[in-house]
Formats: structure tokens, sequence, C-alpha cells
């Protein structure tokens, strides 16, 4: 019996157990940290040996297979030493797709890929496709497949998801744009994580899709570097393509090899620049796997968009509250800067990635006119913005952010929660953040 070993014992984890179990495989998972009560129950469950707080290196280098989670890198002692033993390392999204023969929609990008990912997933549903959606969103893929039989899968995929796959090769890839994000994964260095989001068409043969934003220069110039093989689908707002997306007239002009979908521009149910884009992606995949015009126009017109991503919460004394906790780094905050229409007090701060700040000034000199700090360590965003914006204040929790920005808004005003960083020093993740901001507001 093959035995596999699964490092970390969180979503992904477990559901990579739950199904190297279902196919055979003798199954360890073991977590450094704690597994959570609820990852716990479900290992007992099944049966399956764990342990926590250590890794038993000894029985791990016994291995024939290591599923690593997405969250640790591959510079660890444990994993250098699995390696050069020869044993396999891979990802949950390669093993779980050696599992299954649906059609996989493969979605990664910088920024938005979760309401890309959620735009398709909703288009092929209504559409009536038999379809379901995991990756670095909701359930797992692996218990996903250990548990249904889809015949679609929209999976969004974060780059390092991608840098331990082998063989993983989606029918449709969707690479939203490529903006420096998680260089400090990468050793500072752009290229590196430029290929890794690249990763996700190695495989792809000339059969299959690559829709791409064409408008990005990172990815042009990366494509005519390194040529791939499927067929390229090109977006963009201000080119036009023989077979790809674009605008044309206030509309939006969907070509593929056998038709054309129009749409307005403006009866789409997201706003912003960005969210055109995400649309023309989700447009696009849509299409490719036969959905009907009709339904394609009703489902970009009546979605919902994501949690946590320019989410309103409220409107008080005439002020907008605005949550983009899933914000993470600065090409996000980026597009809600420029997608606010009103002067803004803008909450930002956290773990800081490597962040070049300098992108957002026009915008901060334009619409902010106070800026909440609000994060353990501020340094960086009080050198590059401490003589731009009239007021700067420093907070740790994000109910004090909360109340003061209250007092410093004024009628009209917009209050955005925009981190550009990373939740962990004060929250266990963006969702936490954007909760905790939604309760501190209803809570004035």
């Amino acid at each position: 019996m093959e035995f596999l070993v699964i490092l970390g014992g969180g979503e992904s984890g477990v559901g990579t157990a739950i199904l190297g179990q279902k196919k055979g495989y003798k199954v360890f998972v073991s977590d450094k940290g704690k597994i959570k009560k609820k990852y716990k129950n479900v290992l007992e469950h099944f049966g399956i040996d764990w342990e926590e707080e250590k890794h038993s290196e000894e029985l791990i280098l016994s291995a024939n297979l290591v599923m690593k989670s997405p969250g640790i890198p591959d510079t660890v002692p444990l994993v250098k030493a699995l390696v050069k033993k020869g044993i396999p390392v891979i990802s949950e999204i390669e093993f779980a797709s050696r599992y299954t023969d649906a059609t996989i929609i493969g979605i990664t990008g910088s920024n938005g890929k979760t309401t890309t990912t959620m735009l398709t997933y909703h288009l092929l549903k209504e559409g009536g496709l038999n379809v379901g959606m995991a990756g670095n969103i909701g359930d797992s893929y692996a218990k996903m497949v250990a548990e249904n039989d889809y015949d679609y899968y929209v999976l969004e995929i974060s780059s390092f998801q991608l840098d331990g796959i082998k063989d993983f090769k989606p029918h449709i890839a969707v690479i939203t744009n490529i903006t420096p994000d998680h260089l400090d994964r990468y050793d500072y260095k752009f290229e590196k994580y430029i290929a890794s989001k690249f990763s996700i068409a190695k495989n792809q043969d000339e059969s299959q899709y690559f829709i791409y934003d064409a408008d990005d220069e990172v990815i042009s110039e990366n494509l005519k570097a390194n040529p791939i093989k499927p067929k390229l689908m090109p977006f963009s707002l201000n080119k036009t393509f023989e077979e790809g997306a674009f605008l044309k007239n206030e509309q939006i002009m969907i070509k593929t090899q056998t038709d054309t979908i129009t749409m307005m521009k403006d009866t789409l149910a997201l706003e912003g620049q960005h969210n055109l884009k995400n649309t023309m992606a989700a447009a696009t995949i849509a299409k490719l796997v036969g959905i009907r015009k009709e339904t394609i126009r009703q489902c970009v017109s009546n979605f919902q968009g994501v949690p946590h991503r320019l989410e309103k919460v409220l409107k008080i004394h005439h002020v907008q509250y605005i949550n983009d906790s899933k914000a993470t780094n600065v090409n996000a905050t980026y597009y809600a800067l420029d997608s606010v229409k009103t002067s803004t007090v803008w909450i930002v701060g956290g773990v800081d990635k490597g962040n070049e700040y300098k992108e957002l000034m026009p915008l901060v000199r334009e619409k902010v006119k106070a800026i909440i700090c609000l994060g353990e360590d501020n340094t960086k965003i009080k050198e590059v913005f401490g003589n731009v914006v009239d007021l700067m204040v420093e907070t740790f929790a994000m109910e004090e952010a909360v109340k003061v920005a209250y007092k410093i808004a004024e009628r009209g005003d917009t209050v955005l929660l925009s981190p550009a960083c990373a939740s962990f020093d004060l929250f266990e993740n963006y969702e936490d953040r954007g909760n905790q901001f939604k309760k501190s507001v209803k809570n004035l």
C-alpha cells in the first residue's frame, strides 16, 4: 500500500486525506501548528492518523508521495529533505486532478481571480452544467473530487497552489493580471512570481485555451518571450481582436471562432473597470463551453459580487462605508480607490509583503482626505503618505479604526477599508478583518 503523507491539516490537507484514503493510500496528516477542532473531527470520522505541533521526520521521510499545503514554503528544511530523497512533493490541485475526468477551468492572477471564479461558476451553473467550484475558495478541490461527480470544475488557484503542479492541465486557463504580490515567498524576485503564475499553462496543448488580459504588459511581454501552446483568447479595454473580448461603442464584444456575443456595458451588475475585465474573462469561458447568449447576458446583469471585495456595508449620516478587506496587495487597493468617486477616509495596513505604495500616490492626492493606519508596523505607510494627506492616525484594533473614521468623515464622504496588506498581524484572515469592520460599522 502506497504511503501518502500530508503536510498541513487545514482545508486542502484534510480534503486530500479523504480523497487519498478513498483511493487506497495509507494516509498520515502532520501539522507543525495546531489542527482546528472541526478538521480533527473529520480526520477522526474517517479514521485517518494525524499529529499536530510537530513533524515526525523519520515517518514522513518514509512516504511514497507528499502533498504539501500551499502555506508551507519550499524552503522549509523538511521539504528540502523530501526533495533530496527523491520523494515527490505535490500540491492538492495536482493530486485531486489525477482522480477526475471533469473539464477543468483554472483561474489565477494577482487580483480579480475570486470574482472571475464566482462569476464563471454562476454562468455555468445557470447555464445548466453540472459544475463545482473549489481551489482557493470554499471547499477544497480534493474533498469535492472525493465526494462528487461533477462534469466541470471552476478552480481559483493561487501561485502557491501552482508551485506544486507536475501534470495539471486545465482545458481553459485564465490569468486575470500579474502585479507584484507575495514577493516575500519568491526571494523578492518578480520574475519568479511571474513564472509561478504562468505554470498554469505549462502543460496545456493546442486543443486548449488561455484567456488573459492583453492590457497587462507583464503578461504580454512574458507571452512574447515564452510562447505557449494553447489557443490565445485575449481581453482588453482598448484593443480589438479577431478572437477574444473587447469594447466597441460602449458594447462588450466576445468573439470566438464560431460566434459573437454583444452586451451593453451599462447592464453589468459589477462596477469598475477591473470588473469589466473580470466579466469579459468569465463570459469568454461561458462562451467556450457553450452557454447560451441570453443566459450569459442575464447572469452578468444579476451577479451579486464577492464578500469583502468593494462590499457596501452601510450609509450612516450620508457617509458610505465600504469593506474591501480582500484587497491584500497594492494593485487591489488601486482598483478600490479608483472606483470610489468621493472624498475618502482610507483604512490601510497589516503585514506588508514587499509593497510599493508609490503607484497609489496620484489617487491618494486626488481622493484621500485622511489615512487611518491599522497594523502593528505602519512605518512604511507613514513614510510614503505622511506629507500627502492632512490627517494620519495610527490604530491597533478595528473598532478603534472605525470610530476614528466616523469622527473624521463628513457628509458625502466614503470610509474605505482597503488594507493593501495581509491580515495576519491583528486578524485570523481577511474574512475576519472584513467581518470585524462590518460589525464595528453596524455598532456605530
